[in-house]
């Protein structure tokens, strides 16, 4: 008869039970995550997520450019939604803070870099990044990409891969400042189409803009003909997210 104890197998480590019962009550901590997560961005919709480097300078150009980007979105009736965090973040939140609609941070805990702002009307904090991502995408009707570093290309490739893949609907991806973007857009083009990764039309799930009335024109355009709340068909993709 076959040993199914494969804990005494060779290269096999034997559990530690007490390390296996704090990974099971985990799954605990996760959950109300994700509860209260969905019970406070469901009544902010419809929003926006913003992204961009925390270590960008408050006397910077793309901080100045995104806190006038977020403000012309929250007085056009969006939710701001972005990392709650300083840079880009803060710019993000500061913007929508002043405008019409609610500015709203998606806080992470973090060994360093990590601090919350002060320019959130609602403030949520997780432990986790991948609950956390599931909240910037499930109730975005749009994501503007600032320039960042791995976090912003982490979000980016996050929502181009769920909407290329049907598991999101198809909402405005926009990335701001042309000089900035046009580096990784011509290596999407010369690399990975090339090469045959991505498709023609996978280019054509953003778009490169510089001017923060052109963002929220973009963005009223691609929902112009359709309204702002998910189809039920959306609304079940959604769901499934």
């Amino acid at each position: 008869m076959v040993d199914q104890d494969k804990s005494s197998h060779p290269g096999m480590s034997p559990v530690d039970d007490t390390m296996l019962t704090r990974e099971s009550w985990k799954i605990f901590q996760i959950m109300a995550e994700f509860v209260e997560g969905f019970e406070r961005m469901a009544r902010v919709r419809p929003s926006v997520s913003i992204f961009g480097s925390a270590r960008t300078e408050r006397n910077h150009p793309y901080y100045l450019l995104t806190e006038k980007i977020a403000g012309k979105l929250s007085d056009a009736g969006f939710s701001v939604v972005s990392g709650g965090g300083p840079g880009i973040m803060e710019a993000a939140n500061k913007g929508a803070f002043a405008g019409k609609s609610p500015s709203i941070g998606l806080n992470i805990q973090l060994p360093h870099e990590q601090s919350g702002n002060k320019y959130q009307d609602i403030s949520l904090s997780f432990r986790h990044f991948f609950s956390r991502k599931v909240m910037f995408v499930k109730y975005a009707a749009a994501y503007v990409c600032m320039p960042g570093g791995f976090g912003t290309l982490d979000e980016l490739a996050e929502i181009l891969t769920l909407v290329q893949t049907g598991k999101t609907r198809r909402i405005p991806i926009i990335l701001v400042h042309t000089p900035f973007w046009e580096g990784f857009v011509n290596w999407l083009k010369g690399s990975l189409l090339n090469e045959g990764m991505i498709n023609e039309e996978d280019l054509d799930l953003f778009q490169l803009l510089d001017d923060p009335d052109d963002v929220v024109k973009a963005i009223f355009k691609h929902y112009e003909q359709r309204g702002f709340e998910p189809s039920e068909e959306e609304q079940q993709i959604m769901l499934d997210l």
